[in-house]
């Protein structure tokens, strides 16, 4: 067998994992030709197989089911096993071992002491380390798993000491107010592009922007100047987050969440601490870790009891109730949805900016969101609680919501599709597909990947044929 590892351009696609995931190789093998430039006679000879093998695969009469064929692709291609269900393979274990990392890491380390100067160092490495990826370390880091447990967990305990005082000298500095203001103001900006849009198209922005704010901070500033820069750090590293978990960098999302934390706890600014640390749960939720979320969601409330206003609050209450739906626990999912309502009925305009997007819409958002979780095990308990919340949701926000109203899509065509209803199923697919077409998000991707499995299965229906070569084709994009 003559080995021809997949390139990580190919290996790193949404389609190609999603029918590796599947064992649809008629499907990897046609990317891998088309993406690839592998002929069919180069996919047999790197797997040990014949073209005639590969053909009959290729055209949908032979599916790979045995143990050994699967171990020969995966060898062959330099398919991690993960990827195809098999355990890791010994080239893997070889290249763990010549000490090559599997995500490119930066020297600080997160559990470093809560101190000003060490948050500056980490913003440094992390923007210089990101803006020289190549394409080979990017690919590395996309398959990074997120930290959890007592490790992730433990390097946050630091959020609740107080900050550092007696640093800041009182003398003038570089930079005036209105400099800090237009910094501000971009921020702003790009937290607002990333919510409607998504993070494909300008992390790297972000991230320059970022650079440059840390190499403000290693200058001399006065005390208030100083202090603003941080929050600006931390709102710049929050939308960092965003962005690479948008990416499919879940490891790197969490780094740039820890550097907005503790950019959060130097600017001695807590509401926007709560705000990282429930943007990590929801991370994590993604991840299927509700324990770990659960925990920073009472985290992040216990540090702003008798500070958060009511909109904070109610985003508080709904990750916690994300998770406890997560853990099957629907009473009390149910309660702290509830509480979440009340909360908000009382919110007013005097938050700040970055918390106004949580609004009646999207706390029926979050909540239909949940009932399809929990509609998942039982669509008929759930199933409709799902589809009015989602509903809700829609009335209120529309395509202008980009990110948001593309889920709210998806989660109804999951919901019509659990409930039986193909005909509302195929429209609201190709629905979603017309929003997905104009958001550039690996959230929305996943959730295209995920309403896809639903669209296998139904042969005899031209419509639903339809609906899954669109899903297709755009997740081939």
């Amino acid at each position: 067998m003559n080995a021809t590892p997949m390139s990580t351009d190919v290996l790193s696609r949404t389609d190609m994992r999603q029918a590796l995931a599947e064992h649809d190789f008629a499907e990897a093998f046609k990317l891998l030709k088309k993406h690839g430039g592998l002929s069919q006679n180069r996919i047999a000879l790197a797997c040990g197989l014949t073209p005639g093998k590969v053909s009959t695969i290729m055209n949908g009469q032979t599916r790979v089911v045995s143990y050994d064929v699967l171990c020969r692709i995966a060898d062959g291609l330099h398919i991690p096993g993960k990827l195809i269900g098999l355990a890791t393979r010994p080239w893997e274990m070889e290249e763990a071992a010549s000490g090559r990392p599997d995500t490119p890491e930066v020297t600080a380390r997160m559990d470093s002491p809560w101190q000003n100067g060490a948050t500056v160092e980490l913003a440094d490495q992390l923007t210089r380390v990101d803006l020289t990826m190549d394409r080979r370390a990017l690919t590395r880091a996309i398959a990074a798993t997120v930290m959890t447990g007592p490790l992730l967990l433990d390097s946050l305990e630091g959020w609740m000491l107080p900050g550092e005082t007696g640093s800041r000298r009182n003398r003038p500095g570089r930079l005036g107010m209105r400099d800090v203001e237009q910094l501000e103001e971009t921020a702003k900006a790009f937290r607002t592009w990333n919510h409607k849009y998504g993070g494909g198209l300008r992390r790297r922005a972000v991230l320059g922007q970022l650079q440059e704010v840390t190499a403000l901070l290693h200058e001399h500033q006065a005390p208030l100047v100083e202090q603003r820069l941080y929050a600006v750090l931390a709102q710049l590293a929050g939308t960092a987050a965003g962005m690479a978990w948008d990416a499919g960098l879940q490891r790197r999302a969490q780094d740039y969440y820890r550097l907005s934390l503790r950019a959060a706890h130097a600017a001695g600014d807590r509401l926007w601490g709560a705000n990282t640390l429930a943007g990590m749960a929801r991370q994590l939720l993604y991840a299927a870790r509700p324990t770990d979320a659960l925990e920073l969601v009472r985290f992040a409330q216990e540090g702003v009891r008798d500070e958060a206003g009511p909109r904070l609050r109610a985003m508080l209450y709904t990750r916690e109730a994300w998770a406890l739906a997560a853990m099957g626990r629907t009473a009390a999912f149910n309660r702290a949805t509830e509480q979440a309502r009340q909360a908000l009925a009382d919110a007013g305009l005097d938050e700040p900016y970055w918390i106004g997007y949580f609004d009646e819409a999207e706390l029926a958002g979050v909540t239909g969101g949940r009932f399809l979780e929990l509609a998942r095990r039982d669509p008929r308990l759930h199933a409709g609680h799902a589809e009015e919340q989602i509903r809700t949701a829609l009335a209120s926000r529309g395509p202008e919501a980009g990110r948001s109203h593309a889920l709210d899509r998806l989660g109804l065509a999951e919901v019509y599709f659990l409930s039986g209803d193909l005909a509302a199923a195929v429209a609201e697919t190709h629905a979603a597909c017309d929003v997905a077409e104009r958001v550039h998000s690996g959230r929305v991707r996943e959730g295209m990947a995920e309403l896809y499995a639903y669209t296998v299965g139904h042969g005899t229906s031209t419509p639903v044929r339809e609906a899954r070569a669109r899903l297709r084709e755009q997740l081939a994009d």
